[in-house]
């Protein structure tokens, strides 16, 4: 380790420096590029709690992700500004002890000087960081000067050939438009020679002329009609045909879309009405006339009492009602469950986790059970085997998970009981909205606990 010299102070000591004005940009960027390549050095005991997770990453990783966490570091924690301190001075000995000595080489970055002086703190180092800081913007006004130097005199040298071709071109095109003028006086002078032998035969080929103007009138009318009444037939037959296989694609796919939903329905209501009988224990007889009158009778329970029954919107024995009732369907928001129960594990072993557990829950209650992930961000399908009882879809590119939610709920007839598991708001209202009963996530990884 190297000692501190009697002019190096940290933060609180007595005789503290301090910058009156923010770092420099480029001196902040060197200091938090010279710490990131230091940090490699250290144990991780020797950083701070903030850094330590930054410790494997490469010395550009670490400027990227905790660049502002190293610079608060070294602002904040002396301990930590004299280890990256000791570093520096082994990696640039000799401009470490050239501002431990209050001066610096004259070849040598002002950025570099202000960044080890920011690191080191000796004796007058705001001092340094400042006429540093000023003597990098002073160089960069040079270089910008002299690159604007350069670009104006590169300006009027194009500016001068420029000028240069444009009267070359000019000189041209002056020689260009004399020859052109000669040629055009030649020209006319043929003309006028021409016009004189055209005038004398227009009149013998004006009345051949004018027959010939209204045959072809003729023909171009009747070509015309003929072609626009063909391209009508086309069109009404077109039109025909397109109407016919649009009837006939309609009578097969809602035929077969509404006979798949009322056939679900069917199933639905009378398996409701079979459990109901089944639940309530009800005798086979007829019902008479004194049983439609509204009255108490002894020992019947009032609506109070089965409100008094109902159970917590968090209890796991809530899901199992819902899931009790005929043909229920299951419809499981996953990333949203899994990051709620074990956000701490892999994407691929939260969702073995998941579909293990709704395997479970499907053998016990016979629900159909479908669950979904969002797969917008997928650069190639997952490999994975659905369990038994178990349906896996994932959201195609551009959707969300949310989306595919919505789109299964509304697909369901209605009266069949959709039940929802996601703890997204916009989720549940959505789905309620559209008929299924919402629940929070955390209600299925309390049931599924205790499977």
């Amino acid at each position: 380790m190297v000692e501190r010299t009697g002019g190096e102070r940290g933060p609180g000591e007595p005789g503290e420096e301090a910058l009156d004005r923010p770092l420099p940009e480029k001196v902040r960027r060197r200091v938090v590029a010279l710490t990131g390549d230091a940090l490699g050095g250290l144990t991780v005991a020797e950083l701070p709690v903030p850094l330590r997770q930054y410790a494997r990453f490469t010395p550009q990783r670490r400027v990227r992700f905790a660049g502002n966490a190293m610079a608060a570091a070294l602002e904040s924690d002396p301990a930590f500004r004299r280890r990256i301190a000791d570093r520096l001075c082994e990696a640039l000995p000799e401009l470490a002890d050239s501002v431990r000595g209050g001066t610096f080489p004259a070849a040598a970055d002002p950025v570099d000087v202000a960044a080890v002086a920011y690191v080191l703190r000796p004796e007058g180092w705001a001092k340094l960081v400042a006429a540093a800081g000023e003597e990098a913007q002073r160089a960069q006004a040079e270089r910008a000067g002299e690159e604007a130097e350069r670009e104006l005199a590169r300006l009027r040298e194009e500016l001068a050939q420029a000028r240069a071709a444009g009267r070359a071109h000019a000189e041209g095109l002056r020689a260009e438009l004399e020859a052109a003028r000669k040629e055009a006086d030649s020209l006319h002078r043929r003309l006028r020679s021409a016009l004189s032998d055209v005038k004398r035969g227009e009149a013998a080929v004006r009345k051949a002329r004018a027959e010939l103007e209204e045959v072809r009138t003729a023909a171009a009318a009747e070509k015309a009609a003929a072609e626009s009444e063909a391209r009508r037939l086309r069109s009404r037959l077109a039109e025909a045909e397109a109407a016919l296989e649009a009837g006939r694609r309609a009578v097969r796919e809602g035929r077969s879309v509404e006979d798949m939903r009322l056939r679900l329905l069917l199933d639905t209501v009378l398996d409701a009405a079979q459990g109901l009988r089944r639940e309530l224990a009800l005798p086979p007889v007829t019902h008479r006339p004194a049983e439609t009158v509204d009255a108490v009778e002894p020992g019947r329970m009032t609506p109070k009492d089965i409100a008094r029954r109902a159970l917590s919107e968090e209890d796991p024995a809530l899901l199992d009602q819902l899931l009790a009732l005929p043909q229920a369907h299951l419809v499981v928001d996953g990333y949203n469950v899994t990051k709620t129960g074990y956000p701490s594990l892999p994407l691929e072993k939260q969702r073995l986790r998941l579909l293990g557990g709704l395997a479970g829950l499907a053998a016990q209650t016979g629900a159909e059970v479908t669950c979904v992930f969002d797969g917008a961000e997928l650069a190639a399908p997952v490999l994975l085997a659905p369990p038994r009882g178990v349906r896996v879809l994932f959201s195609k590119p551009g959707q969300t998970a949310d989306e595919l939610i919505r789109r299964l709920v509304r697909a369901e007839p209605p009266g069949r009981p959709v039940v929802v598991v996601s703890t997204d708001r916009e989720v549940a209202d959505g789905v309620a909205a559209a008929g299924a009963r919402p629940v929070a996530s955390v209600l299925l990884l309390r049931r599924l606990g205790r499977t």
